[in-house]
Parts: C-alpha cells; structure tokens; sequence
C-alpha cells in the first residue's frame, strides 16, 4: 500500500486532493496533526516517508518543499506555478501525448498545469503540433472562472453574507498582461510568444470556460475548421477529455456546466472565416485537483479515474 502525504492540505486544492482520496483502499494518507503542519521538521518527515508527495503551496513554499526531500524514491506532484515549464518535470497533461503520458508514468517530479493554462494548452497544443497554425501566430485568450480559483481569501470575500457589490458582477483581472500561467502557456504549447489573455472571475462557485478565437485566414496548408475538428476529434476520445460536435444550450455555453467533475469538454464553433475555440471543465477538476489525482493514477498504474468524478 503506498503511503501519500499531501504538504498544504489545508488550502483549497490540498482539501480537493483529500477529498477524492479518502476512503480508497489503495493507499494510506500520513497526516500531520494541525499544531505540526507548517512545522518544518515534521514536514521533511513526512515528505521523506511517502511514497507519493502533492505540494498543494505557494511557489516559494513549494521549491523549500522540494529542497527537504532526500529520499529519491519519492514522488512529488506539485500544483504550484514554480516548475511547470522546468523541462526536468513532467508537465501533467497526458492527453497531450503518449509521449507526454509516459513521461508522467515513469517521472519522480510531476507538476500539474494551472487552471486556465488547462483549457487554453488543450485547444492550441493539438494544433500546432500538426501544422495547422504557426507557432509565431499571435493568440488571444479568454478565460471565465468561478471564485473558488482565488482561494481561501477570495472565497470568503465572496461568501460573505454582505459581501461588496461589485462582486456581484463578473470582474476582469490580470489587466497587466503577467499573469503567471502566461509561461507555461507559451512554452507547453510551442508557441513563440506569449498570448493576449483576459481571465475573468464571475460570481459562482467553480466551474471554466476557456475560448481561443481564430481567423480562418490564419490556418496553414489549406486546413478549415473541418480539420481542427477532426485533430480533436482524433486526440480527445475521453475519459478526462473528451471532443463534441457541439454543447450549445439554446445558443449559450454555461462555464458552470461541469462543476463538480474531473472532466473537459472540448468544441469548436463559429464559421470558416471566424472561429472559437473552446474548453470547459471545473477549475478545481481538471483544472487542479482532479488533474493531480490523474497524475496519481498514472504513476500508480491503477485505473486513471480512479477517486475522480468522470462524466
């Protein structure tokens, strides 16, 4: 039975992780006593006795994470920013790739994508990794996502019984053009540079949904939105991701609509000369915890959806 430590269990995505594996049978959680969790002794105890360690912590915290463990057979899956375009990790997306999926199999440091990084590296990787757009092409990127993304702080400013008026409202955030899933969505991708994104936080729990538009004057070698069709089609056969020919509701697609689930739903609409892109999926799912789990799974060879919420 391997024995997993969770170092930041007490934030949003550390209490996502526990909750998915509690109660399974193959593994054993270690688990600090509340008065020890932030001691540094006992977590370089615990980090060096797990097999398997999620850094669920702030970016500094997680490189000081990373400097306590000795023991070289262990695992750490980190859902930090701090080493997602480290190419000696293993990115965790392994839908991207068999290569990719390999990778994280056999890896000893795992770091899982960020939330909106998800949505956009699973529409924009398929496509220049078969030619279908150049990697110099100048991107934008919207993304929608309930306030549980901002964590503990932003989730009570939200839940407050008279909470601010202007959180009833979507807001646009990340003005400044450096947010930081900006990196790992320039180098997962291929791309030459950074894209244009817009991250907007909206009044509801979880739930994401991430949109790429595109030119049609902007597809090489002849290629139309047919063929972006089938490249997804062809890649995104499920469990975790999965291509539809169409999730209109009516003419509207609710970022809201996979809350709860470790899935994404990937689609295209619009005509040949306008297109967009688009992914949904919880942005604590596939877009955190649940993609950790799946990491997990992987490196335990057990059944990828094991614990996880597929739909």
């Amino acid at each position: 039975m391997k024995k997993i430590f969770i170092d930041g269990r007490a934030g949003t995505t550390g209490l996502r992780i526990d909750e998915r594996l509690t109660g399974r049978k193959d593994i054993e959680l270690i688990t600090l006593p509340e008065e020890s969790r932030k001691d540094i002794d006992a977590r370089r105890h615990a980090l060096n006795s797990c097999d398997v360690a999620f850094l669920c912590l702030p970016d500094a915290a997680s490189v000081e994470s990373v400097s306590l463990v000795e023991n070289p057979d262990v695992v750490l899956i980190d859902t930090s920013t701090a080493h997602r375009t480290n190419p000696a990790w293993a990115y965790g997306f392994p839908e991207l790739s068999a290569a990719l999926s390999e990778k994280i199999r056999a890896s000893h440091r795992i770091a899982v994508p960020g939330c909106h990084a998800s949505g956009f590296i699973a529409l924009v990787y398929p496509l220049i990794e078969s030619g279908l757009i150049s990697p110099d092409l100048g991107l934008t990127c919207h993304s929608l996502t309930g306030y549980s993304g901002g964590g503990k702080n932003m989730i009570a400013d939200y839940e407050k019984p008279s909470r601010d008026v202007l959180l009833d409202a979507p807001r646009q955030y990340g003005i400044t053009q450096q947010h930081k899933h900006l990196k790992e969505m320039k180098a997962i991708t291929g791309l030459t540079r950074e894209p244009i994104f817009c991250p907007i936080v909206a009044p509801f729990y979880s739930g994401m949904e991430v949109t790429v538009p595109l030119f049609g004057k902007d597809l090489l070698n002849g290629a139309d939105i047919a063929a972006i069709k089938e490249i997804y089609q062809k890649k995104y056969t499920g469990p975790f991701v999965t291509y539809n020919e169409s999730i209109s509701e009516g003419g509207f697609i609710s970022a809201g609509a996979f809350s709860g689930l470790d899935t994404m739903e990937i689609t295209v609409e619009g005509n040949e000369d306008r297109i967009i892109l688009i992914a949904r999926y919880d942005n604590l799912g596939k877009g955190a915890s649940g993609a950790a789990v799946e990491c997990l799974n992987l490196v335990l060879g057990c059944d990828p959806t094991t614990g996880l919420a597929v739909k």
